[in-house]
């Protein structure tokens, strides 16, 4: 049944049955933890509250792990989004296993899962409809034809939450993983949350296991806050990025944990003259306390799809435990556009194969259509305050010939190397300068005695969102 909902605006007066603990730093949220079990209510953190509220199993949910709720999902949601001029509504995920094929979202709507609820990604391929490509990608990825539909999509919306006590979401990937490895797929493996052309998003608090492919992909969206997510993929599965904000502006990601197959993070905005058409950057994102693993990729790709534009991005307070690179620029010849003003300072590295990685050289294009003469501008590349340990190679910086990348500035860089290498650094069309760096870098990189790499001091507008305190009321489940 439909259940009406007090809020409570002011933050500092929320409180929580049981106990809850939550920790404000610099205006962003911890983790929430709600006691499990049998509630007449619960509080939980969001950028909006709901007026309106439903249970899934209202609408015939079912959750023993192999009924299908796809008609559950998508019929809540459709009766629910009358209200989305009426104060909005949120659907709860009570305790329990529901297989379920794509459902899409509605604006003004929380999607909440409880402690212990699972939601589990079918795999009777008939539940996923297909998606034309994304137009600045102009083709799939793992096959011409078209994308699956992701398990949680949307599209046009405003004001999206999806959120819980730490429950999970598994998308049950080995199925796909398996297809792919065969080439079998005839369509693209689905994502696991694709959120397109929308604003004002929120994904926090969640266990997000086993994607068929990306986790978390907003594209043409803005006003997002990714926090408190715990990501998990085998180190082995394909193309299971973690976070993948593409073609967005305004882009709060913090406080997640990340154990992946591909890039914990990656930036995009585009595939060579597809994004270049689109010309959509990605630009003004935050990322902060964020810990990676990731034994063949990168904590925090830029690219390699960036013919948008990627500018503004900063980054800090990170961790990487063997993971292939940190920071890490991918691009190539036929990309165009630019990747500017980033900012990195306070990384701890830990087993890494190279701490410093840039290349022009990421051959992979969607046809043979890109322009040779689209000739990416990488500037303006800051880091500072780096502290790696077990490291195989310093850098590995590879500009393009007569495309050089320029205005690189590295900064109080401690690297303990796992053997002694003849070259730590290797340089190819590069220019920058470093300072109170070790060891020496290359010569394209001279020494600037007592120079600390740009940060930026401002606020990005997304830092100051604040999240509302919202209680869902109702009799026990």
């Amino acid at each position: 049944m439909y259940h009406q909902n007090m809020k409570t605006p002011k933050f500092e007066h929320f409180y929580v049955i049981g106990v809850i603990s939550v920790v404000l730093i610099l205006g962003s949220v911890a983790e929430c933890r709600i006691p499990s079990g049998k509630l007449n209510g619960f509080d939980y953190l969001a950028i909006n509250c709901r007026k309106h509220s439903a249970v899934l199993t209202d609408f015939g949910g079912v959750g023993d792990g192999k009924t299908s709720n796809t008609k559950a999902f998508n019929s809540a949601i459709t009766n629910l989004s009358q209200y989305a001029n009426d104060g909005g509504a949120q659907l709860i995920v009570p305790p329990g296993k529901w297989l379920t094929g794509s459902f899409n979202l509605t604006s003004h709507f929380t999607l909440f899962l409880q402690k212990d609820a699972v939601i589990l990604g079918s795999q009777d391929e008939s539940e996923w409809p297909q998606l034309p490509v994304f137009p600045s990608y102009g083709r799939s990825k793992d096959a011409p034809a078209g994308w699956s539909s992701s398990l949680i999509f949307g599209t046009n919306l405003t004001d999206v939450v999806i959120t819980g006590n730490n429950g999970t979401v598994d998308g049950q990937g080995s199925y796909w993983w398996n297809k792919f490895h065969k080439h079998e797929l005839k369509i693209t493996r689905p994502n696991m949350i694709d959120l397109m052309y929308s604003n004002q998003i929120q994904i926090s608090n969640l266990t997000l296991v086993n994607s068929p492919a990306w986790f978390v992909h907003p594209i043409y969206s803005s006003d997002i806050i990714i926090n408190g997510l715990t990501i998990l993929a085998p180190v082995d599965s394909p193309n299971t990025d973690g976070i993948d904000p593409d073609s967005c502006t305004n882009v709060r990601i913090e406080d997640n944990y990340i154990v992946s197959g591909d890039d914990c993070i990656a930036i995009k905005s585009g595939w060579d003259e597809y994004g270049i058409k689109v010309g959509k950057p990605s630009q003004q994102i935050v990322i902060r306390r964020l810990t990676c693993i990731s034994p063949d990729s990168a904590m925090v790709a830029l690219g390699s799809e960036m013919s948008g534009g990627i500018q503004d991005v900063r980054v800090e307070d990170v961790t990487a435990i063997n993971t292939e690179s940190a920071v890490r620029i991918k691009t190539a010849v036929g990309r165009g556009a630019f990747v500017k003003d980033i900012f990195v300072k306070r990384m701890n590295l830990n087993t890494m194969k190279y701490v410093f990685w840039m290349t022009g050289a990421y051959k992979s294009h969607p046809d043979e259509g890109y322009d040779p003469k689209a000739l990416p501008k990488i500037s303006g590349i800051n880091y500072r305050d780096v502290t790696a340990k077990n490291v195989t190679y310093a850098a590995k910086l590879e500009g393009i010939s007569n495309d050089p990348f320029t205005g690189i500035c590295i900064s109080n860089v401690t690297i303990e190397m796992s053997a002694q290498k003849k070259l730590p650094w290797n340089c190819i069309d590069v220019a920058g300068v470093t300072s109170n760096v070790s060891p020496k870098p290359c010569e394209l990189l001279p020494e600037k005695e007592r120079l600390d790499c740009s940060f930026p001091s401002d606020k990005l507008p997304i830092e100051n969102m604040q999240f509302k305190t919202c209680t869902y009321q109702s009799s026990v489940f």
